[in-house]
C-alpha cells in the first residue's frame, strides 16, 4: 500500500497544470475561417442574438456551459480555505462534467464576497450580484462548497433572480444519491418509507437537503441532529432553516436518536458514532456513514456488531460508494437537453428513482472490467450504481428532461426515445 507522502505525491503530480482546458470546437486554418470566427462574420451570429434572445442557444456554447460558482467557505473536508485554493477542487468538479457528461464546466472562484470583503461569512448579496454578473455566458450554475446558512439563502435568490438552472450540489447531489440507495435499501429490508426511522447526524447543507427529499418522498419520522444534540420542539436555539425539521420527541442526544431506528445518515464529522449506537438499531438497519475521508465509524467496526446490516460510505474503497458523480452531470445533462429554467424536486426524483433502477439490473461487462470484478448483484454490498457504468447518461439524462417536460419548466420539447438512444451514443 501506498503511504501517506507517495499518496500527496501521486496527488499533486496529477494536479500540475490542472485538469481542464479550452478546446476549438471550429477550424481556424485560413482567411476565411478567421472571418467567420471573429470579425467581420461573427457580426451576423450577435445580430441574430440582439433580434431574438433564444438564439444565443443556436449561435454560443451557453447551450451546453456550466459555471462551478464557489466563494471557497466550505471546501470538502478542508473546511474555509478561501476562493484560490478552492480552485483544484472547482476544476475537478468540472472535469467530471466533461468525462461522464460531456457538458463544458468552468470554476467561477469568487472573490470579496464576504461580509468583511475577503474575510468572515459569505455575503449573499454579494455573492449573488457576482453570480447574476457572469450567468449571461452560462446554460447553468452549479453551486459548490459555500457554508451554510449562507447557502440556502443564495441558492433560493439565485432560483428567482435567473431563468437558467441553480443547482446546490452539496445539498441535491448528495441527497438524490441517498435517496437512490435508501430506496434500494427499502427493498432488500423489505420496510416501507412511511413505517421507518430516520437519523441525520449532521444539520449542514447537505444533512437538511437529504432530510427534506426524503420528507417529500414520504419519510414521515426524521431525527437530526446538529452540535447541540437532536433539534426537538424543547429548543430555543433552532435556525429558520433547521425548524423545518423539528421533532416532537423525548429523545435528546444522538444515542437517544439511534434507539431503534432503522437508517442511519452521517453527514457530519469522523469517528462520533459508536458500536453501541449502532446495536441499539432495528433489524437490517441502514448505516451511511459519509463523512470522507474518514467516515462516522469505520464499516469494519460495524460489521463487527451487525451482521445484518446494509453499509454505504462516501469512499470508493468500501462497497456501495454514495458519490455524487452519479447524479450531478446527468442532471445538468438533461436540464440543459430540455433547456429548463429551473431544477425542480420532481426532477432530482427522477434522477434517484433512475440511479437506483440500474443497480438492480445487471451490470454491464465494462463496469466489471473497471472495477476488477467477477460479478455484481443487486443486493446488500450492491444498492446503488457504480460511477463508471455508463447507462447512467442515459437513464438519468432521459428521465430528468421527461420531468422537467412534465413540470412545465422545460424550453423545448424532446422525443425523449430518440434522446435517449442519441445519449447512448455521445462519447
Amino acid at each position: 500500500m501506498e503511504n501517506e507522502q507517495e499518496s500527496k505525491l501521486k496527488a499533486l503530480a496529477y494536479n500540475k497544470k490542472g485538469k481542464i482546458e479550452v478546446k476549438l470546437t471550429k477550424e481556424i486554418n485560413n482567411k476565411e475561417d478567421l472571418s467567420l470566427a471573429y470579425t467581420p462574420g461573427v457580426a451576423e451570429a450577435c445580430k441574430a442574438i440582439k433580434e431574438n434572445s433564444d438564439a444565443v442557444y443556436e449561435y454560443t456554447s451557453k447551450w451546453n456551459s456550466v459555471a462551478v460558482v464557489t466563494d471557497g467557505t466550505a471546501v470538502l473536508g478542508l473546511g474555509d480555505i478561501g476562493p484560490l485554493a478552492s480552485i483544484p477542487v472547482m476544476e475537478g468538479k468540472a472535469a467530471l462534467f466533461k468525462r461522464f457528461a460531456n457538458i463544458d464546466a468552468w470554476p467561477v472562484a469568487l472573490d470579496n464576497v464576504r461580509l468583511g470583503g475577503r474575510s468572515g461569512m459569505t455575503d449573499v448579496e454579494k455573492f449573488v450580484n457576482a453570480t447574476i454578473a457572469i450567468a449571461p455566458q452560462y446554460g447553468g450554475i452549479n453551486l459548490e462548497d459555500i457554508a451554510a446558512p449562507a447557502c440556502f439563502e443564495v441558492e433560493s435568490r439565485l432560483k428567482q433572480e435567473l431563468d437558467i438552472p441553480v443547482f446546490h450540489d452539496d445539498q441535491h447531489g448528495t441527497a438524490i444519491v441517498v435517496l437512490a440507495a435508501i430506496k434500494n435499501y427499502l427493498i432488500i429490508a423489505e420496510k416501507n418509507i412511511g413505517d421507518i426511522r430516520i437519523v441525520i447526524l449532521g444539520a449542514g447543507s447537505a444533512g437538511l437537503s437529504i432530510a427534506r427529499l426524503l420528507k417529500n418522498y414520504g419519510a414521515k419520522e426524521i431525527l437530526i441532529c446538529d452540535s447541540k444534540g437532536v433539534i426537538h420542539s424543547g429548543r430555543n436555539d433552532i435556525n429558520q432553516w433547521k425548524k423545518e425539521f423539528v421533532a416532537e420527541t423525548e429523545a435528546r442526544t444522538p444515542a437517544d436518536a439511534f434507539d431503534g431506528a432503522d437508517v442511519f445518515i452521517g453527514v457530519s464529522r469522523p469517528g462520533i458514532v459508536t458500536q453501541d449506537m449502532i446495536k441499539s438499531m432495528n433489524n437490517n438497519p441502514a448505516i451511511f456513514p459519509m463523512s470522507n475521508p474518514i467516515p462516522e465509524i469505520l464499516p469494519e467496526k460495524v460489521m463487527e456488531c451487525r451482521s445484518d446490516a446494509i453499509i454505504c460510505t462516501g469512499r470508493s474503497d468500501y462497497p456501495n460508494q454514495l458519490n455524487n458523480v452519479l447524479a450531478f452531470p446527468f442532471i445538468f445533462r438533461g436540464t440543459l437537453d430540455a433547456r429548463a429554467s429551473d431544477i425542480t424536486e420532481e426532477m432530482n426524483i427522477a434522477a434517484a428513482n433512475a440511479i437506483a433502477e440500474l443497480a438492480r439490473t445487471e451490470a454491464p461487462a465494462e463496469v466489471l472490467d473497471s472495477y476488477g470484478l467477477d460479478k455484481l448483484e443487486f443486493g446488500r454490498d450492491y444498492i446503488i450504481p457504480k460511477p463508471f457504468d455508463s447507462r447512467l447518461l442515459a437513464k438519468v439524462s432521459a428521465a430528468v428532461a421527461e420531468a422537467a417536460i412534465k413540470c412545465g419548466v422545460a424550453g423545448k420539447e424532446i422525443n425523449l426515445k430518440e434522446y435517449e438512444k442519441k445519449l447512448h451514443h455521445l462519447f
